[in-house]
């Protein structure tokens, strides 16, 4: 397996691309590399020719931004059948070549994109964003699902544990008073509460649970990118067949968090052109809001403890609705 990050010598990488994959012509020189993003779960480079650009995603075995976390190497192979599902929409990258035995993807270059983390300290979400956001979330739940379609279940087992069960451990090893000095006292009642985390559990269960509606597993800003006001969705890897409530609720929870605006959730519902189950996308949303805010998946979010105090409680609310 070859294996690339930020420092592979760009002779390695070219001679990979045009020998190996016979990617790139003979008189196309690899001129420059760097990182192109935050790259949470896997190495992301921006390729540069002299012709063209390009993006080169590669999974490990691990978590690239935690390395002690283990992680599937198939999430890449994952991404790549979302991607085959999206194929000419404008909302999504296309990809360029797929190599299965070196777990890598070449994809469009989306150009100079920001991801939308911005709209945690903006505090605001634009009505246009919003429709967008929401459009294109429709699109991926109105896919016809594949009846090959991976199941993805090491990912889902792995962020499972992330979502509705470590955050609420009384001894989980993350170090909350160095993200905010008082947040762990903060969050000792929710880790005590026996009910809510039944609760919890109880949504945990359904999560690994096989559904009938494509997703994106992981809509939030980190995959929100914008470009001269266009939008994409990227970073499918979380990607299953499960149900439309759990996009949802995540994207729910994320612009509450965003805005401290718990009528989000509401506009959400509302905007959406189908039917769907108000209470799970609630009950989803409350787990999302307080696995961000006590849980190893910190956001660059800029309230107080009084204010996550208060998003707290709206996320028990919820869950208890």
């Amino acid at each position: 397996m070859f294996l690339f990050d930020q420092h592979s010598p760009l002779t390695e990488i070219a001679a990979y691309l045009s020998q190996e994959l016979s990617f790139i012509e003979r008189d196309e020189l690899l001129m420059h590399t760097e990182i192109a993003g935050e790259g949470n779960m896997n190495v992301v480079l921006r390729l540069q020719t002299q012709k063209r650009s390009f993006i080169l995603k590669q999974s490990r075995p691990y978590v690239q931004k935690y390395p002690d976390l283990p992680a599937p190497l198939e999430r890449i192979a994952v991404e790549e059948q979302f991607y085959a599902q999206m194929q000419n929409h404008p909302f999504f990258p296309k990809v360029l070549r797929y190599v299965q035995k070196d777990h890598l993807m070449l994809l469009e270059d989306l150009g100079q994109c920001e991801d939308l983390t911005s709209l945690y300290s903006q505090g605001s979400v634009s009505e246009a964003l919003l429709n967008d956001l929401l459009a294109a979330l429709a699109h991926i739940h109105q896919r016809p699902v594949p009846g090959d379609y991976p199941q993805n279940k090491s990912l889902r087992k792995l962020n499972h544990q992330h979502i509705f069960v470590l955050p609420y451990a009384l001894e989980n090893g993350f170090p909350l008073d160095s993200i905010q000095n008082g947040l762990e006292e903060l969050a000792l009642p929710f880790k005590k509460d026996e009910q809510l985390k039944k609760k919890i559990e109880c949504l945990g269960e359904r999560y690994l649970q096989e559904g009938n509606t494509l997703l994106h597993g992981d809509y939030y800003p980190g995959s929100w990118m914008c470009s001269d006001k266009k939008l994409y969705i990227i970073d499918p890897e979380f990607s299953f067949i499960g149900f439309k409530e759990f996009d949802l609720g995540v994207m729910a929870a994320h612009l509450i968090l965003a805005t401290t605006n718990p009528d989000y959730f509401n506009r959400i519902c509302d905007l959406y052109p189908t039917s769907l189950n108000q209470d799970y996308v609630r009950q989803l949303c409350g787990v999302e809001i307080l696995r961000r805010l006590i849980g190893l998946a910190q956001l660059p979010l800029q309230q107080s403890l009084k204010e996550k105090q208060q998003l707290l409680s709206l996320a028990k609310d919820f869950i208890a609705s």
